[in-house]
C-alpha cells in the first residue's frame, strides 16, 4: 500500500523560488564566465554571453529548463539599457539626427517591408500577410547589440554611430505599432487603418506626456530625492520612475522598452542626469548580460546543423540586402561613403525585438513553427556576426584605404557641397571638424584675430558659420576635393579635430599629399593612434586624457611646493615621448630626480620668473600666478 504524500503549498512555493534563484545565479556565473573569455581572446563580452546562453540553455548542458522567469528578469537589461541611452542621448543629440532618424529610420522599415513581401510573394514562399509580416521582422536590428558594441569600441562619438543611433530609436518606436497591427493584417483595410490610428495616436498621447512630465514633474521628483542626500533613496526612485514608465507604455500597447527610453529622454535634461547614470549602470550591465544569456538560451545548435545551409544563405541575404537598403539611404542624407557603408553594416542584423514579432506571429498563425525557428535562427546568427562587423569594419577601411582603385571609389562623389565667398587664400588656420574642440579652437583665433576656415559635413553646423560670417568649406575633411578647397599650400597650420579615427587618418593623408610641408596638429581619439598619426607626418598629436592627465598633475605639483622648472621639465619629456612615458607600467619620467639637479633647476627657475619664491609657488600666492606660469610652459616643443 503505497502512502501519499502531502508537500504544503508553500514549500512547494519555497522550491519553486529556489529555483529560480540557482538559475539566475548559473546564468550569471555562466556569462560572467564567457564574458571574461571573451575578453581573453579581445572579442566583445556580449559574444561571451550569447555562448553562455548557449551551453546552458535547453539546447545545451539543459542546466535551465525555464526559459520563461529568466527571460523576465533579462528584459529588464534591455529596460536599464534603453533607459540608459536614453540619458546619455539627449534631446539636444536627438535634434542633430532627426533628419536621418525620422526620415531614413521611416524609409528604411518601408522599404524593407515592401521588398521582402514582394520578394516572398514572388516566390511563392508566403502570402502576402505573410510576406508583410515577416518583413516587418526583417526591418528591425538590435539597439542591445549596436550599443553595446559601438560603446565597446570607442565609437559613440562618430557621425556614423549617431546616425544608427537615430535610425534604430525610430524602429524601436515601431515596434509598438507592429504589436498593435499584427492581429489586424487578415482584417479588411478599414479596420486594418484604424488599428494603426490608435497606435500612432497612443504614440503621439505618450510623447506629449513625457514632453510634459519630462518639463514639469521629472525635474522636481529628482530634485526631492537628491535633498535627501541617501543614494540608495535617490536610486529606489529613479528605478521606479524608468519601470513605471515602461510598465505604462506597455499597459498601453507600446513596448516597455520604448517606455524605458522616453524615461532616459525625460531625465536627459535634468541636472541630477550624470548622477543617474552613474547609480544606474552597474545595474544595466548586470541585467543586459543576463539579458544576452537569454537570446543565446533561444538558439538551438541542433536545428541551425540540420539546416546550416538554409540559414546561412538567409544570413547572407538578409545581411547584404539590409545593407544595400539602408547604405544608399544613409548616402542620400549626405553622410559620407564610408559612413553610409559603416552604418548599413552596423544596421544589418535583425534585432531582438523580432524574437517578440515573431512569437507574437506564430501565436496568431502567420508563421509556421518551422519559419518561426528559421527566423529565430537567423536573427541569432546575426547578432552573433555584427559585434566582428562593428569592430573589424574600420580597421577593414584603414586596410583598403591604401589601395589606390578603393580610395578613388571611397571619395567619389565626395565633393563640396558648398564654399564660402569669402575664404582665405593664404595665411589661414583650417579647422576640420567643428565640435566642441573645433568650437573652442575657433573661439581662441577669433578671439586673436587670425584667419582661420572651418570644414565640417553638417548642414546644421554650416548654418552657424554662416551665421556668425566663419569662412567654411561644406564637405567631408577626409576627401582630397574638400581639402583642395581650402588652400592647404598656402595655410599656416592644419587642425583635425574629427571624431572617427578613420576620418583623421584619411584627413592627415591626403592634407600632406596636397601640402607636404604644412603644420598639422592632431586630436588622438584613440591611444593606439598616436605613433600612427606621428608616423603619417603630423607635426603634434594631442590626446585629451593624457593632457588632462599633465593639467590636473602639473596643478597638484605646485601646490605641493614642486619647482616650477621641474614640472615644466617633466612634462616637455612626456609630450616629446608622445606620451610613451605615460603608457608603461614604469614611466621614466616619474623617476626621482637627483637633488643636485633638483637645485640647479631652482636656481634657474628663479632666474627666468623672479616672481618665483623657490617653493614652486609664485610670490603673489594669485590664480594669476598659475595663467603666468601656464602661459610659460606652453611654449612650443621642439620633437626629435
Amino acid at each position: 500500500m503505497t502512502t501519499k504524500v502531502h508537500i504544503p503549498v508553500w514549500v512547494a512555493s519555497v522550491q519553486e523560488d529556489f529555483r529560480l534563484i540557482l538559475d539566475i545565479v548559473t546564468v550569471l556565473a555562466a556569462a560572467s564566465a564567457g564574458g571574461f573569455l571573451a575578453s581573453v581572446l579581445r572579442q566583445p563580452v556580449l559574444l561571451g554571453y550569447l555562448l553562455a546562453g548557449i551551453l546552458v540553455g535547453p539546447a545545451g548542458l539543459g542546466w535551465i529548463k525555464e526559459i520563461v522567469q529568466v527571460e523576465t528578469l533579462a528584459q529588464f537589461g534591455v529596460t536599464f539599457l534603453l533607459f540608459t541611452l536614453g540619458v546619455e542621448f539627449s534631446l539636444k543629440e536627438l535634434r542633430k539626427v532627426r533628419g536621418i532618424a525620422i526620415g531614413g529610420g521611416i524609409l528604411q522599415i518601408s522599404l524593407t517591408i515592401l521588398i521582402t513581401a514582394v520578394l516572398a510573394v514572388a516566390s511563392g514562399w508566403l502570402t502576402p500577410v505573410q510576406g508583410i509580416f515577416l518583413g516587418a521582422v526583417l526591418s528591425l536590428s538590435s539597439t542591445a547589440v549596436v550599443l553595446k558594441s559601438l560603446t565597446e569600441t570607442n565609437q559613440m562619438g562618430t557621425p556614423q554611430a549617431q546616425a544608427m543611433l537615430g535610425i534604430l530609436i525610430v524602429q524601436d518606436l515601431a515596434v509598438g505599432l507592429m504589436l498593435a497591427v499584427l492581429p489586424a493584417l487578415d482584417y479588411p483595410l478599414p479596420e486594418l487603418a484604424g488599428s494603426v490610428g490608435k497606435a500612432l495616436l497612443e504614440i503621439g498621447l505618450v510623447g506629449l506626456g513625457a514632453v510634459v512630465a519630462g518639463i514639469w514633474l521629472v525635474p522636481g521628483f529628482l530634485r526631492l530625492l537628491a535633498q535627501r542626500e541617501n543614494k540608495e533613496v535617490f536610486l529606489l526612485g529613479v528605478i521606479s520612475l524608468c519601470v513605471g514608465i515602461a510598465l505604462l507604455t506597455d499597459r498601453i500597447g507600446i513596448s516597455s522598452e520604448i517606455g524605458a527610453f522616453i524615461a532616459g529622454l525625460m531625465i536627459s535634461e535634468v541636472e541630477y542626469a550624470d548622477q543617474t547614470l552613474d547609480y544606474v549602470e552597474p545595474l544595466r550591465d548586470v541585467f543586459a548580460a543576463l539579458f544576452f544569456a537569454a537570446i543565446g538560451m533561444l538558439i538551438d545548435p541542433s536545428f541551425i546543423a540540420s539546416h546550416l545551409l538554409l540559414i546561412l544563405t538567409l544570413v547572407g541575404l538578409v545581411m547584404v540586402g539590409k545593407l544595400l537598403i539602408i547604405a544608399p539611404l544613409v548616402r542620400l542624407f549626405r553622410y559620407s561613403l564610408s559612413a553610409a557603408v559603416l552604418v548599413g553594416l552596423g544596421l544589418s542584423q535583425i534585432g531582438e525585438f523580432s524574437f517578440v514579432l515573431a512569437s507574437e506571429g506564430q501565436s496568431l498563425g502567420l508563421v509556421s513553427r518551422q519559419t518561426y525557428l528559421l527566423i529565430v535562427s537567423t536573427t541569432a546568427v546575426t547578432l552573433l556576426i555584427t559585434p566582428f562587423l562593428l569592430k573589424l569594419a574600420p580597421r577593414l577601411f584603414a586596410w583598403l584605404e591604401g589601395i589606390p582603385a578603393f580610395a578613388r571609389w571611397l571619395e567619389s562623389g565626395e565633393r563640396p557641397r558648398a564654399v564660402a565667398p569669402d575664404t582665405p587664400a593664404r595665411g589661414h588656420v583650417v579647422v576640420c571638424g567643428y565640435g566642441q574642440v573645433g568650437q573652442d579652437i575657433v573661439r581662441l583665433l577669433e578671439a586673436r584675430h587670425h584667419e582661420l576656415l572651418v570644414i565640417d559635413q553638417s548642414e546644421r553646423v554650416i548654418q552657424q558659420l554662416r551665421s556668425r560670417g566663419i569662412p567654411y568649406v561644406y564637405g567631408n575633411a577626409a576627401s582630397a576635393l574638400v581639402l583642395e578647397k581650402a588652400n592647404l599650400p598656402q595655410a599656416r597650420t592644419l587642425v583635425i579635430a574629427l571624431p572617427d579615427r578613420m576620418s583623421i587618418r584619411l584627413c592627415l593623408k591626403r592634407a600632406l599629399e596636397l601640402a607636404p610641408q604644412l603644420d598639422v596638429v592632431v586630436r588622438a581619439t584613440h591611444k593606439e593612434d598616436i605613433e600612427q598619426l606621428y608616423q603619417l607626418g603630423a607635426r603634434e598629436v594631442v590626446h585629451p586624457e593624457f593632457e588632462a592627465s599633465l593639467g590636473l598633475c602639473s596643478h597638484v605639483l605646485l601646490e605641493l611646493g614642486e619647482p616650477l622648472a621641474i614640472i615644466q621639465q617633466e612634462i616637455l619629456t612626456i609630450r616629446n615621448s608622445h606620451y610613451r612615458d605615460l603608457r608603461p607600467l614604469h614611466p621614466s619620467c616619474l623617476i626621482p630626480t637627483p637633488l643636485s639637479w633638483l637645485t640647479e633647476q631652482t636656481a634657474l627657475s628663479t632666474a627666468l620668473d623672479p616672481t618665483h619664491n623657490g617653493t614652486g609657488n609664485l610670490s603673489n600666492g594669485k590664480s594669476g600666478s598659475h595663467l603666468a606660469w601656464w602661459e610659460h610652459w606652453q611654449r612650443p616643443v621642439q620633437y626629435h
